[in-house]
């Protein structure tokens, strides 16, 4: 181990000690997009000892500009990004343990991603998924980073349960459609989520070292493109804490399920995701059977994809019941189709 990570090791702050107790961590990376890929291949080459990933998705042409774990061959392939992401992470560094999720994270599950986690990073580009996350770690009192990228600026934030403030306290709510920017309405570059991403694997490792700075807790705001840094500082005396329903009252409105959508307008992708009801496994095999002769379909251990020529739909099935369908944002639509050829 000495050798492999010798320049880690000879940095101060870490040391010989410090480089046992990232060995020993457990991390869970929601999301392997943009920004969780780089977080993941960070923490793989850093020596973490296990790097639990959860996705939702497969890999697309329009990802590679910036989400530096996959390859047209991925594409190729046909591959969920969990399953691309760990096969990378292997060949990279066999010494720590790489356990791929191909799943949507929600209040079905989320208990059981966090068993046995140190901490976690935040790499979705999905509010509610945050505020589930925010949930979830405060229920168990495991630390997270919180993390996001837009266009060319992005924050970073270290919760702490019962330590610093919570996502609540900054955000009472999911924000309002349109309130905020968003990929299709500004972009992203890939400088942007490298930076934001490498901050968000300080502050985890950090945390799993025990000396973050907790006690200054802030929320650090960066420009790549104005070369800016801003730290917004978030005292125990601020208002919105005093008051949070959920790190002082306890509320758990994602956790318990009463919040969260079944159906997710997928950012820049024009597509729409369909989560069924009841998490379940269905038989890819069964279902191409099915589908012969409805369009194209493809079929691969992880996922099946039906092409629809008339309309111009494509529809990803996930072996969780889960369907993605691109070529329309419209919700009615997609559950229109995912009624039509997956089920009710």
């Amino acid at each position: 181990m000495t050798s492999r990570y010798r320049k880690q090791i000879l940095f101060d702050p870490i040391g010989a000690a410090g480089q046992e107790k990232i060995s020993q961590a457990r991390v869970l990376v929601v999301g392997c997009g943009a920004l969780g890929s780089v977080i993941a291949e960070t923490l793989v080459r850093s020596g973490a000892g296990l790097v639990r990933i959860v996705d939702r998705d497969f890999v697309e042409l329009t990802n590679l500009q910036r989400q530096v774990l996959y390859d047209e061959a991925d594409i190729t392939e046909g591959l969920p990004k969990a399953i691309a992401a760990e096969r990378k992470l292997r060949r990279i560094n066999s010494g720590v343990t790489i356990e791929p999720h191909v799943a949507d994270v929600d209040a079905t599950n989320i208990l059981a991603l966090l068993d046995g986690i140190d901490v976690v990073v935040d790499g979705t580009d999905n509010f509610e998924v945050r505020f589930l996350i925010n949930d979830a770690c405060l229920e168990r009192n495991i630390p997270w980073v919180n993390g996001g990228v837009i266009g060319s600026h992005g924050q970073v934030m270290s919760i702490v349960p019962g330590r610093t403030p919570c996502l609540r306290c900054l955000m009472s709510d999911v924000p309002e459609p349109g309130s905020l920017e968003t990929c299709d309405t500004a972009g992203v570059i890939g400088p942007a989520v490298n930076v934001i991403a490498s901050l968000e694997v300080v502050a985890a490792v950090k945390l799993l070292l025990g000396v973050a700075e907790i006690d200054e807790p802030a929320l650090t705001v960066v420009d790549v493109w104005d070369l800016s840094l801003r730290q917004l500082k978030l005292g125990a005396d601020l208002p919105e804490r005093v008051n949070c329903p959920a790190c002082r009252g306890g509320e758990r409105l994602w956790l318990k399920g009463e919040r969260g959508a079944h159906s997710t307008i997928l950012c820049g992708r024009n597509a729409v995701q369909i989560s069924p009801g009841e998490r379940g496994s269905i038989s890819l095999e069964d279902l191409e059977r099915k589908l012969a002769g409805s369009g194209e379909v493809r079929r691969n251990p992880f996922l099946l994809k039906l092409r629809l020529t008339n309309p111009d739909f494509e529809l990803t099935v996930f072996k969780d019941g889960r369907v993605i369908v691109q070529g329309t944002e419209e919700v009615a639509v997609a559950r229109s189709l995912y009624a039509r050829y997956v089920g009710s």
